[in-house]
């Protein structure tokens, strides 16, 4: 190499490490900006390694036939994988999609969700190529592991180990899922995975209701930390964060796990929440329109409060230091009014700035 050629090539790293680092300092901690702003209601989100965002589509919006889509914009989207997965009232095919909601991404690019199965009767689990859109897999749940009135929301993968983890809010519950042999255990009737009386549920001014009582939802949010070794979890209406090392969930020994629950740290009243590379913990804060993050010593400190997060919904990392949101405005839909859908579009997806990084990309 010439000395001209080793100058242009020192000037072009230097010149790239300028504009990357700007790029990254424009930002400031808490900075929130609208990804989308959507005409039906985004369930849970997820965000792929070179930034394309999916959602399901939540159950409790108004009668919709669309349960994934792909953003393609500001105000756009599109069923993804394609048309077919669906549903369709008027031609229910078997693999279709009926009630989706808790949805990922893992370390091999591959997609997962959660499909609850409340018109169906049958929870599954289904997982797709981000980059093709291709089917890769079904994993169904019998009655054993998810019982009749089930609700099976939000899931986490461990795709190195390869172990799937998921949180039923209704029959409060951790499953542990095996994906080469596709076998599953349950874990319930520990106090961890109950709601907490003391935590109440206060939007909009008001206790919230849902069905006409007072909301008191049980394990909602799960993370995993990123060597897939600790399992986070709470109750949605609870205040404390829980963990557990995953091997007692792996080998299904209920005693081992309620022994081996600790204490991880304070809460707010959450549905959806996160862990970053850096170990830290992000949670979705429903009675103050907010994210919080939860310090080295267990302690909440607000990361963003804004209108903008009515219900903030999941909360995942994405590209560079942003963490997705979904806000829905679930409180408004009809299970919570008892009077109807009282949702006033746009529906949207959200990103907030954080000093962290996902924990994890498909490079590993």
């Amino acid at each position: 190499m010439n000395k001209k050629t080793l100058i242009a090539s020192l000037l072009s790293v230097l010149i790239f490490n300028s504009t990357t680092a700007f790029a990254e300092t424009q930002f400031k901690k808490g900075d929130l900006e609208v990804v989308a702003a959507l005409n039906i209601r985004p369930g849970n989100v997820t965000v792929s390694d070179d930034g394309r965002v999916f959602a399901t589509v939540h159950p409790l919006d108004r009668p919709s036939r669309w349960r994934l889509i792909e953003i393609t914009g500001k105000e756009t989207w599109k069923a993804w994988p394609d048309d077919s997965w669906q549903k369709n009232e008027g031609q229910s095919l078997s693999h279709q999609i009926d009630t989706p909601l808790g949805i990922t991404r893992d370390a091999q690019n591959r997609l997962w969700l959660v499909d609850m199965g409340l018109n169906s009767g049958k929870t599954r689990i289904i997982s797709f190529d981000i980059k093709s859109g291709k089917h890769l897999m079904t994993i169904e749940l019998d009655d054993t592991i998810a019982p009749r009135g089930s609700f099976i929301q939000d899931l986490v993968v461990d795709a190195r180990g390869g172990w799937i983890y998921l949180a039923d809010i209704s029959n409060p519950g951790l499953i542990t899922v095996n994906i080469a042999s596709k076998k599953a255990s349950r874990f319930s009737g520990h106090p961890a995975l109950q709601s907490e009386r003391s935590a109440v549920m206060h939007i909009d001014g008001q206790d919230t209701l849902f069905n006409g009582k007072p909301a008191s939802v049980g394990v909602n949010p799960i993370t995993l930390s990123a060597d897939g070794k600790t399992l986070f979890f709470g109750a949605m209406n609870g205040t404390t964060w829980y963990e557990i090392d995953t091997e007692y969930l792996q080998k299904a020994d209920d005693k081992a796990i309620a022994q081996h629950i600790r204490t991880a740290g304070t809460k707010p009243v959450s549905d959806g929440a996160a862990i970053s590379a850096q170990g830290r913990h992000y949670f979705t804060n429903l009675n103050n329109n907010g994210v919080d993050m939860m310090d080295s010593k267990g302690k909440l400190i607000p990361l963003v409060r804004s209108a903008l997060l009515d219900w903030p919904d999941s909360v995942q990392f994405g590209d560079q230091h942003w963490l997705y949101i979904s806000a829905n405005q679930l409180h408004r839909s009809a299970a919570f009014t008892g009077a109807g859908d009282k949702g006033e579009p746009p529906y949207r997806i959200l990103r907030v700035w954080t000093d962290d990084t996902q924990p994890f990309t498909s490079s590993q």
